[in-house]
């Protein structure tokens, strides 16, 4: 017998609820001190702010300029209010049909998992270890059950927090503008905190509670209770594919409505409160950018955990029941919320932001910071959380790993993530030349910049793709697939400071929104145009993150669905597995051409409401009418709503149909063919989409010579650079971030369906064999 974990298991039992209930304190504190900022006219008096907080000097800019102080605040309340209204009913809409699905599918899960035995309550040998005795199927039926509700219920309640965080603190961003871009920027990074904090601890502390809970039932059947926890993430992830899918189409559906007409066509800025599509715009970027990925984020993590507990149960782990080791998963991501919680003090409170220049930087160094500390966090965790040596299964063996070997695995997927990070970083921003290459091709016009735009999102796959390479060698040569599994785990053990990177450029933007509706000074608006151009290429680096943790998290449950399903090669020779992989090659192109045709068609039906408005309302253009801005609230939720059933019905019973009729194998190509296909297509969509967004606002900032050649607003290369964001759009924010979650889901959805595939799969084959 090999020996146990340093750490007693009490004290696992302690500091894994004791790190989650930390996390939740800390984002409370965060949205306290965000509340601070009333939105309320009684403002303080402006000799008694600090001078000196950016380059334009800390003072209020509506007074020296004779704005009404009063009704700049109650109108930063009043959009606020509408966007946040409009938010949460298009969330409730959403969350009304997906609920509905939540249901249908829990009962294919009991219905599929419990056939597998014939509903039979007695005893079963185990999978693995057939000397022993399981748990009946019945019981694996209704715990994956119970567990898929609960990774859904987390994944939506994710999304909403994370939304009605965002729309309480977009105006106080605005607000906060005035006394400066460094306490703007602060207002904005602490509401992005809340969101990250409140995910990664909601989303370990259920976890933990339901083992627990199943584990009084399950006693020392160990791999029926990791088996059955898998429909956590399950759970997790197919609410994220709706909120991912629902939430992209909304977004930008409204935002290209409100581009084309606006900007291309009416020649007024973005924003512009004569724009019928402007709040509907602004609401998008909460219900896509915010609630989308926070379930995404969390249904990565559900996943990962998942992956690397279920092989763990069935390695030395398990076998010896030794319970430190086997949470081994939740001890990284408790260290990563007492990690990412010192990271946010070096943003917050340690260093001020100054002038507009300091805020990438800023944002930047919260992911070295962040990952610096959390190697040695995991260095810690490895040493005490680990026995010095333990077996890990590995496709019907047992291989022989040293703690150390494991810490490596973790680090390197940790390491890898920030590569992917800062070369997404590099084709995306417009501080390098990637992007100013993008943005001098427009001045050729619209087809150039395309032109340019297609070049560098396919260049950008080749970095991303070897990092996910080296770092899927290393952790499978040292420790199988539990290290691929545990490689994921390290790049989203930074989760919470990842999300507070990736929240803050939504509220940035509609920080920049609120300006502009309410008429605020044009200073004011490039103090929050600078926090949103630092938000955009934050958001593309969040975006790299959760693709590459996509391809190792479904690579690892991959991997378990091929033991659990009990196939001993998959050999690409057979014919059933080549054209397993053709058509899962196949899979991402057709979901993708089905959400980019649904944000054409909801696009197309924008602009002609919007140019209705600017054509039959009198003195709309002249700013003494007001717009019908329900309208075009309508357009984008009705059309969200009904155009993202078909692709979320596309990926969750491609798994099964296959499987059913095909068999394990036929699958297991459909899995891998996903898998290789879906990620490059997903980097390229995110970097293409990024790079033109940015060189459009490298044109419109004219921060340098060059660009001032290209501008300014309204010029033919700034309109070819609008057409070309345009046609990004849907990319970044829609098909591109919903790729990573076809192939995840996907593969969890194989895993938890393994046992029903195994015994009644390839019926198709059996009738013509």
């Amino acid at each position: 017998m090999l020996a146990k974990a340093l750490l007693p298991e009490l004290w696992t039992e302690i500091l894994v609820p004791v790190c989650a209930v930390v996390g939740i304190v800390f984002s409370l504190f965060q949205w306290y001190v965000v509340s601070c900022v009333k939105l309320t006219a009684d403002r303080s008096d402006p000799s008694s702010t600090e001078d000196g907080t950016n380059g334009h000097g800390d003072y209020l800019i509506e007074e020296e300029e004779g704005v009404n102080d009063q009704s700049v605040v109650a109108k930063c309340a009043e959009i606020q209010t509408a966007i946040s209204e409009g938010a949460t009913s298009f969330l409730f809409t959403e969350y009304k049909y997906v609920g509905v699905f939540m249901v249908f599918f829990a009962a294919i899960i009991f219905l599929f998992l419990g056939s597998v035995e014939g509903f039979s309550t007695k005893s079963q040998p185990c999978t693995y270890e057939k000397t022993r005795t399981c748990k009946p199927a019945l019981a694996t039926a209704v715990f994956s059950t119970i567990s898929f509700v609960l990774g859904a219920v987390t994944s939506v309640l994710s999304g909403f927090l994370g939304m009605k965080i965002a729309t309480y603190a977009n105006a106080r961003t605005t607000l906060e503008a005035r006394r400066g871009v460094g306490k703007a920027f602060i207002v904005a990074f602490r509401s992005g905190a809340v969101m990250g904090f409140l995910l990664a601890a909601n989303g370990l502390l259920v976890l933990y509670i339901t083992i627990n809970l199943f584990k009084i039932y399950y006693g020392d059947d160990w791999e029926g209770l990791f088996e059955s926890i898998t429909g956590y993430g399950l759970g997790g992830s197919s609410m994220a594919l709706f909120g991912r899918v629902g939430g992209g189409i909304y977004t930008k559906a409204a935002d290209v409505g409100a581009d084309l007409v606006g900007k291309v066509e009416r020649n007024i800025p973005e924003d512009d409160p004569r724009n019928p599509a402007v709040i509907a715009d602004n609401v998008g970027d909460n219900v896509g950018d915010i609630a989308g990925m926070g379930s995404d984020l969390f249904g990565s993590y559900a996943e990962s955990s998942c992956a690397a507990l279920v092989v763990a149960s069935i390695s030395s782990f398990g076998n010896n029941h030794d319970f430190t080791a086997m949470l081994f998963p939740l001890l990284i991501s408790s260290m990563g919320i007492l990690v990412c919680l010192i990271t946010t003090l070096f943003a917050t409170d340690i260093s001020e932001i100054k002038a507009v220049k300091e805020i990438e930087p800023a944002l930047k160094n919260q992911l070295i910071i962040s990952t610096v500390i959390m190697t040695v966090g995991i260095a810690l965790v490895s040493w005490i959380g680990l026995p010095s040596s333990f077996t890990i299964f590995n496709f019907g063996t047992q291989k022989v790993v040293k703690n150390w070997e494991l810490f490596l695995c973790v680090a390197v997927g940790l390491w890898a993530g920030l590569i992917i990070g800062f070369v997404t970083e590099y084709y995306t921003s417009n501080a390098y030349s990637p992007v100013q290459d993008v943005a001098d091709s427009c001045r050729t016009g619209a087809a150039t910049n395309v032109i340019f735009g297609l070049a560098l999102g396919y260049k950008s796959v080749i970095i991303p793709i070897f990092a996910i390479a080296v770092s899927i060698f290393v952790s499978f040569s040292f420790a199988a697939m539990y290290g691929v599994a545990v490689a994921a785990l390290g790049m989203l053990s930074t989760i919470a400071t990842g999300l507070a990177i990736d929240a803050y450029g939504p509220i940035s933007d509609n920080a920049g929104g609120i300006a502009e509706m309410a008429g605020m000074s044009h200073r004011i608006r490039e103090r929050t145009d600078a926090l949103d151009a630092a938000g955009n290429t934050t958001a593309a680096i969040g975006k790299g993150f959760a693709i590459g943790s996509a391809a190792l998290v479904s690579l690892a449950l991959f991997g378990a669905f091929v033991s659990r399903a009990g196939i001993q090669t998959v050999d690409v020779l057979t014919p059933k597995v080549v054209i397993g992989l053709l058509v899962g090659a196949m899979l991402p192109y057709w979901f993708s051409a089905m959400t980019m045709k649904s944000v054409g068609s909801a696009a197309l039906k924008m602009v002609e409401e919007v140019r209705r408005q600017f054509n039959t309302i009198p003195g709309l253009m002249e700013g003494t009418a007001k717009p019908d801005y329900a309208t075009c609230v309508k357009i984008s939720t009705d059309a969200s709503i009904k155009e993202m059933i078909p692709p979320g019905c596309l990926v969750m019973l491609t798994p099964l149909i296959v499987g059913f009729f095909f068999g394990v194998e036929t699958l297991s190509g459909v899995l891998a063919g996903s898998l290789i296909s879906g990620v490059q297509i997903a980097i390229f969509a995110s970097n293409t989409g990024g790079a033109w967004d940015n060189a459009k606002k490298y044109i419109e900032a004219g921060a340098s010579e060059h660009a001032r050649s290209l501008g300014p607003k309204g010029s033919e290369p700034h309109k070819a650079a609008v057409i070309g964001d345009t046609i990004g759009d849907p990319l970044k924010d829609t098909s591109g971030p919903s790729l990573n979650i076809l192939i995840k889901l996907m593969a969890v959805e194989s895993l938890v369906f393994a046992p029903f595939f195994a015994t009644h799969g390839g019926f198709l084959f059996r009738i013509f064999s």
